[in-house]
């Protein structure tokens, strides 16, 4: 690799290939530090050379939409260690190691570190987060074991599956672990279609918490028939609650495949440059596991990135109690910190307006960011802007990368007398391997073959309203991507932002300013107009969602409660004779690039100051190397008749005559349980804490004893290469 670039040099990309598909990474990129447009380039660190240390090196990733980013870490130095070198790289979706080794390589050159120094990698992600916000994934078939097709109506699972095959079985369990008849008959006859149909399998039985052994068989069946991955419910979760836990089940089927790819684009990228250090990755909850435990649990990766973010944030200010907002390219994500610790759901994390049963931070995910769809209010007379939730290819970015094939298009459709409904829209391949594309209806094989690696104006492609839902669902099954008018695109008009091509954006500015308001008056006068209007609406969204965040926290109907009128006039500090005005008890850390822009405006709307620190580019990153690995591991012991006691731990059902010995024997399986998977997830120094809960009543002054919930944690710092 060449030296780092001369002081005003512009910086050069890396792996340039010009036959490569969307989109090319550029590793050095700049963006905005301020609300005024001044401008620090985020080129690697400009610090002078070191020479390797010989105490371990810590490298963080975390692998957002838009970009990576990459931070080189050591504990030594100040209580907060230091920041060597970081970096960013776009995020390549066709090719996960693209993207990663961009953002890597420039932090190894900047600070002249040799790979085998660094003894530890980690990395956060928001992938799965983005993908069930978006609504992708691969297409999955759910088994439902002892359910009925009525259960497919509670807890969401029906609009979860979609389109997605079901199979109902007969089978399943009661409280207790005892088995009704398990028939896979019909489902083994239709084993062989799915198999071509689907990337992978969620396997869910009645009662599967409390005897795994229905899952297990339909587990084995589908390995030996298809040999696609499988999810078991009972893997994920020992809660009771059949179809959220099936929904559960489902979404990590849908994911496994993303994961997959992310761990084996970045242990390729990590064996090429010879680093040879464990691999680790930020679950949903703040903890670390290995890479291994993390492809078959990807559900718990959702939040990964924010979770990651509020380590990072605390690490970095210092503060016990704040809101933190990470706003990204697809989502802004806030969340609260409490005597240092961040908040945790107990119901399970809500991800694109699912309840999963993961354990994972109080996160609020939003579907705003710096990369969301920006529209217009239909039916106004005076239109609002609307943003979000789903992600665009910013038209800067693909101008940069595509040049003429959309600037050509662009001034095409500014030349027509009157905007057009698709103005400033494309379609792109995303690049993914062909056997994700398994299951297309026709309509949706045609379109997918018109749609290539280079961007096609919509208006060229589509030919029906009927294409255009065609083309949706292409988009959320992750195939497609679409690019188009953005905040990002509203901050290269106006001089905020200058890391992509400016001039692609300001012609997707002016065709969007064409458009007609309620009275078919333009709905802006010029692209620096309605550049600066999109980027007010992205600032005051954002301290709704904080506030609306707030609300929640304090037990009100947030969204409701931010939309009140009264919240809405203290917000805007309306005038009147009744003045109102709100206030969070707390400040705001700001992170993510984009936050010195889009926060700059936060604190006169939100009442309390914000703080961004100076790493908030890379908090991700830096919050996932300095977490410690945690895991848990439960057991129940049941009384299904009297004088009978049984226990269920991992996939194990046992009786016992005794009480004591049943409690007994369930401490000592979970300290295993928990000891065993704390070694999984990466670490070899856990301590281990194992609590217990009695469900007792008292009849006639009797004790009775109804059940008891054990519960180990293991927790410790994950080992290093030697």
């Amino acid at each position: 690799m060449a030296g780092r670039p001369e002081r005003g040099a512009s910086c050069r990309r890396l792996n340039e290939r010009p036959d490569a598909p969307w989109p090319i990474p550029p590793v050095f990129i700049r963006q905005p530090v301020s609300a005024k447009g001044t401008h620090q380039t985020l080129c690697p660190d400009r610090r002078p050379k070191m020479t390797a240390k010989p105490h371990p090196l810590f490298l963080g990733i975390d692998t957002g939409g838009t970009y990576t980013d990459a931070v080189l870490w050591s504990e030594e130095g100040s209580p907060k260690g230091k920041v060597l070198a970081k970096a960013k790289s776009l995020t390549t979706r066709h090719d996960l190691a693209v993207g990663i080794s961009g953002a890597v390589d420039a932090v190894l050159e900047t600070s002249a570190t040799d790979p085998a120094a660094i003894k530890l990698v980690s990395m956060s992600t928001t992938l799965a987060t983005n993908a069930l916000v978006e609504g992708q994934g691969g297409r999955v078939a759910l088994i439902m074991i002892g359910f009925s097709e009525a259960d497919l109506a509670r807890d969401g699972l029906k609009m979860a599956l979609g389109t997605d095959p079901v199979v109902f079985c007969p089978g399943g369990h009661d409280v207790h672990g005892n088995a009704a008849k398990l028939d896979l008959s019909g489902f083994e006859a239709a084993l062989p279609e799915l198999g071509r149909s689907v990337s992978g399998f969620a396997v869910c039985a009645y009662f599967a918490t409390r005897n795994p052994a229905h899952e297990l068989a339909a587990r084995d069946l589908i390995r030996e028939k298809t040999g696609l991955p499988v999810t078991a419910s009972h893997e994920l979760s020992a809660k009771l609650g059949g179809p959220r836990r099936a929904l559960t089940t489902l979404l990590n089927a849908r994911l496994i495949s993303m994961i997959d790819r992310l761990v084996a684009a970045t242990e390729g990228f990590l064996a090429r440059r010879g680093i040879a250090a464990p691999l680790m990755v930020v679950r949903g909850d703040g903890a670390l596991v290995s890479a291994a435990f993390a492809r078959q649990r990807p559900i718990e990766t959702i939040l990964s990135g924010p979770a990651a973010s509020l380590v990072g944030a605390r690490h970095m200010t210092g503060l016990d109690d704040a809101m933190v907002s990470d706003i990204g390219g697809t989502t802004t994500d806030v969340a609260v910190l409490d005597g240092g610790r961040p908040r945790l759901d107990p119901e399970g994390a809500t991800v694109g307006g699912f309840r999963t049963m993961v354990e994972a931070v109080a996160m609020r995910t939003f579907g705003l960011g710096g990369d969301s769809e920006v529209a217009l209010e239909d039916g106004a007379l005076d239109p609002k802007i609307l943003l979000g939730p789903r992600r665009l290819v910013p038209l800067a970015l693909a101008g940069m990368v595509h040049g003429e094939a959309i600037i050509v298009e662009l001034e095409r459709q500014l030349r027509a007398n009157n905007p057009g409904r698709m103005d400033g829209r494309f379609a792109v391949r995303t690049g993914v391997p062909d056997r994700l594309a398994a299951g297309l209806t026709a309509p949706e094989a045609k379109l997918y073959e018109a749609i290539g690696a280079t961007p096609l104006a919509l208006d060229r492609l589509l030919t029906s309203n009927a294409q255009n839902a065609t083309l949706n669902r292409l988009v959320a099954r992750g195939l497609v991507h679409i690019c188009g008018f953005t905040p990002s695109d509203a901050a290269h008009v106006v001089g905020k932002q200058s890391n992509w091509d400016a001039a692609t954006a300001r012609l997707g500015a002016e065709l969007f300013s064409r458009r007609r308001d309620g009275r078919g008056q333009a709905i802006a006068a010029t692209p620096e107009a309605i550049a600066e209007r999109v980027l007010v609406t992205l600032t005051r969204w954002s301290a709704e969602y904080i506030l609306e965040t707030a609300f929640a926290e304090d037990g009100l109907d947030g969204a409701a409660t931010v939309a009140h009128a009264l919240v809405q006039r203290a917000v805007d500090a309306h005038p009147g004779i009744a003045r109102f005005t709100v206030a969070l008890d707390r400040p705001v850390i700001g992170l993510g690039a984009s936050a010195p822009l889009h926060y700059a405006g936060l604190p006169p709307l939100i009442g309390n100051g914000c703080i961004v620190p100076e790493d908030t580019d890379v908090a991700n990153a830096l919050g996932a190397v300095v977490g410690q690995v945690r895991v848990s591991a439960e057991a129940r012991v049941s009384q299904p008749k009297e004088g009978l006691f049984r226990l269920a731990s991992g996939q194990t059902v046992r009786d016992f005559t005794d009480e004591a010995k049943a409690i007994e024997a369930a401490e000592t399986d979970v300290r295993a349980l928990a000891a065993q998977r704390a070694k999984d997830a990466g670490t070899d120094s856990a301590e281990i804490d194992v609590a217990t809960e009695f469900k007792v009543s008292t009849i006639e002054g009797q004790r009775m004893f109804i059940e008891a919930h054990v519960v180990a944690v293991a927790s410790g710092r994950p080992r290093i290469a030697v």
